[in-house]
């Protein structure tokens, strides 16, 4: 039977061999999730506007939530939603398709000698698109309100890629697992619906009692959200301790998620 390497150097670099099969099949993923719609792409676009619409009507209008600053208006409120919002889905968009990753492309397993470690790869690219988009219409909000974004904005980057190396580990884990268990599925939408308000998407961690606040620090969104609200909104600098640690975890993770999927790969066929 054949062996997988699980060294961290043969995770990074089985990203890089493969990376023209990555862009093209996340092309193609993104092309079809819209193919005859009407609106086609639009529709990426007008999915966060319209929850951002009904999400700030509901949580400032009907609960009147603030977020404790100064001067607050609805459209600040909107836009520190609408932030948490883009980090949530990106997070969600994966961990919710991990686990039928491998089950529903049961061919790639099969009868097509693929590389199955780049499917988790390929649905993130598809979420960091719509991701994009998302946070594109945020700037655009952003500039039509209040000018030119802070400096800041530039640390970003260095506060979404370990993100995204936390949600490769566990896609690798839970794409993995749902080939055993079949119910791993449901237990993660059920999960991730929970986690959304286990998370400062509506609330600043602020608003909860100091005895509290630690528990939702064990969250990893939690670290994520309120450093991409600080580098666009406040203009503050990311937590550089708080964002190393995050680095090391980050990586350890996606480590261990790839692991555990080149551990596991192997009963796939007899399984399937």
């Amino acid at each position: 039977m054949r062996s997988f390497s699980t060294s961290p150097k043969e995770m990074l670099l089985t990203l890089w061999r493969h990376r023209d099969l990555i862009g093209v099949s996340a092309k193609r993923e993104i092309q079809g999730r819209y193919k005859g719609a009407i609106m086609g792409s639009l529709w990426s676009l007008f999915n966060p506007v319209f929850m951002l619409v009904i999400y700030t009507f509901v949580f400032s209008v009907v609960f009147k939530a603030r977020w404790g600053m100064n001067g607050e208006s609805k459209t600040e409120f909107a836009l520190m939603l609408f932030a948490g919002l883009i980090v949530f889905n990106l997070f969600s968009d994966c961990i919710v398709r991990a686990p039928g990753l491998i089950v529903s492309n049961v061919n790639y397993v099969k009868k097509v000698v693929f590389p199955l470690e780049v499917l988790p790869v390929i649905s993130m690219f598809s979420a960091l698109f719509h991701g994009a988009v998302s946070l594109a219409v945020w700037f655009l909000a952003y500039v039509v309100l209040f000018g030119a974004p802070n400096i800041t904005v530039l640390y970003l980057p260095l506060i979404i890629f370990p993100y995204i190396l936390v949600i490769m580990g566990l896609s690798w884990i839970l794409s993995a697992l749902g080939v055993y268990l079949r119910d791993v599925g449901q237990m993660v939408s059920i999960l991730t619906a929970v986690l959304m308000f286990m998370s400062p998407v509506f609330y600043p961690v602020t608003a909860l009692p100091e005895g509290y606040r630690q528990f939702l620090y064990l969250n990893p969104i939690t670290v994520v959200i309120e450093q991409v609200r600080a580098v666009i909104y406040v203009g503050n600098s990311p937590n550089f301790y708080l964002l190393a640690m995050y680095w090391v975890m980050a990586f350890v993770i996606a480590w261990l998620g790839f692991a555990w999927f080149q551990k596991t790969r192997k009963g796939f066929a007899d399984v399937l």
